[in-house]
């Protein structure tokens, strides 16, 4: 399991927590707002100094949260006894206040709307269990001269105000629940996004491991009979020169032998992409090392139109020189399959912001949707057999994207295809440990 995958739960809890922060922020706006126009603008008699003073304990508690939470995990159980806090400091600055008068009593709701979102059940449940006793104290509250010093209200006046404020309570409310539900809700499937990208690369991790196994199995297993059959085929040989057979008869077992070497030459290869190049080293590469590398020894390399810049051929990407050497020159050869013989197949180097693109345009028919939605599926290919085994854009995709970079697919039926290799210019956050072997296929 990947670390991002295994601390999701922590995670969720500190998203939830930091929209809190910022909820608790508005409302203490709010209700130093509420305050002061109820003092001074409409005169009525509150004991603002005590009001003023949960106020400030409402934002040194922010403060201290805030502060606390870069340093310790961040729980479930934390939100929740935060959020039973501000139900309390709530209920004091409503007592104060005018108690069930007070048409803001349906602040009450932002904090259950809220522990709805962010809090599982059992503590929701408490939650709400917690906010109906702190509102049904209030009742027994207002009879109480919680202010000593400070004459009684007016019931009645309290009535007219309650009935005239309450359409601008419900506005606050209804505004702070729409707004910071939609934004938690948001932040939340991001992070949901996030986290199946993380599961999403640890898969294809897993399956390039897998392969890499597969291909270190197959060389050692291989490489037995396949030298058999060239000392055999020596044996042979020899035999067949003292007994004088005809030279045509040797040359076939010339040729086998040939063939041998080449299979065994090929199974020497997959073993060092099995075994040192997932360990292989990062350096920095110039875009002109990388382009001419990946261009060498490939068949039909006069079809292919290079455009370079010169101002970016010392510009450096940073990662395994073999492994994205091949990745690019698989894009290369698909390319140049994937077209007609007449037609030319370019190559194009592009800047971007802290990038470079390479971009591999072909003169082919094009993918239809249906197969340019599965491309990049390990073993899926449109090649005829003995072409491909459909792992180049899954190896290639898989590397770019544990270099910090993409590779984009785009194709229009009759107009051909263009892959588009991204790379960050400078030292990607990945370890060489991390680098799946390189492909030689790079289209399905």
């Amino acid at each position: 399991m990947t670390p991002s995958v295994a601390n999701e739960p922590a995670s969720r809890a500190r998203i939830n927590l930091e929209w809190l922060l910022r909820l608790r922020w508005g409302l203490l706006l709010g209700q130093a707002v509420v305050i002061a126009v109820a003092a001074y603008g409409l005169e009525l008699v509150l004991p603002v100094p005590v009001l003023a003073g949960l106020l400030g304990l409402e934002a040194a508690t922010n403060l201290v949260v805030r502060a606390w939470l870069g340093r310790a995990r961040v729980t479930e159980a934390t939100i929740g006894k935060l959020m039973l806090w501000d139900t309390l400091v709530l209920t004091g600055l409503l007592a104060l206040s005018g108690g069930t008068h007070n048409p803001f009593t349906t602040l009450y709701l932002v904090n259950v709307a809220l522990g709805t979102v962010l809090l599982p059940a059992r503590w929701m449940w408490s939650l709400l269990g917690f906010t109906l006793a702190a509102f049904g104290s209030l009742f027994v509250l207002q009879d109480v001269d919680i202010a000593p010093g400070l004459p009684r209200p007016d019931h009645a006046a309290l009535m007219r105000l309650h009935l005239s404020g309450m359409w601008v309570a419900f506005a606050v409310a209804a505004g702070f629940i729409v707004y910071f539900v939609q934004r938690v809700t948001r932040a939340l499937e991001e992070r949901e996004q996030e986290l199946a990208q993380a599961r999403a690369q640890h898969a294809r991790r897993e399956k390039v491991a897998s392969l890499a196994t597969l291909a270190a199995g197959a060389a050692h297993e291989l490489s037995t009979p396949l030298s058999t059959i060239a000392v055999v085929s020596k044996e042979v040989e020899r035999a067949l020169t003292a007994a004088g057979t005809s030279e045509a008869v040797r040359e076939d077992l010339r040729l086998i032998r040939q063939q041998v070497d080449r299979c065994r030459d090929v199974l020497v290869q997959m073993s060092a992409d099995a075994g040192q190049t997932t360990g292989e080293a990062f350096q920095p590469m110039p875009l002109g090392r990388l382009v001419e590398d990946s261009l060498a020894e490939l068949t039909g390399v006069e079809r292919v139109r290079v455009e370079l810049p010169t101002e970016l051929r010392q510009s450096q990407v940073q990662g395994p020189p073999r492994a994205l050497a091949r990745v690019v020159r698989g894009l290369v050869k698909n390319a140049l399959q994937a077209s007609t013989p007449s037609r030319p197949v370019e190559l194009r180097v592009v800047s971007g912001r802290g990038n470079v693109r390479l971009e591999v345009r072909d003169g082919g028919a094009g993918m239809p949707v249906e197969v340019l939605a599965r491309a990049g599926e390990p073993f899926f290919t449109t090649k005829a057999p003995g072409e491909g085994m459909g792992l180049g854009l899954f190896l290639a995709r898989t590397l770019a994207e544990q270099l910090g970079g993409t590779l984009e697919l785009r194709s229009t039926p009759g107009q051909g295809t263009v892959a588009s290799l991204a790379l960050p210019l400078g030292t990607p956050e990945v370890t060489a440990s991390e680098h799946p072997p390189a492909a030689q296929e790079a289209r399905p």
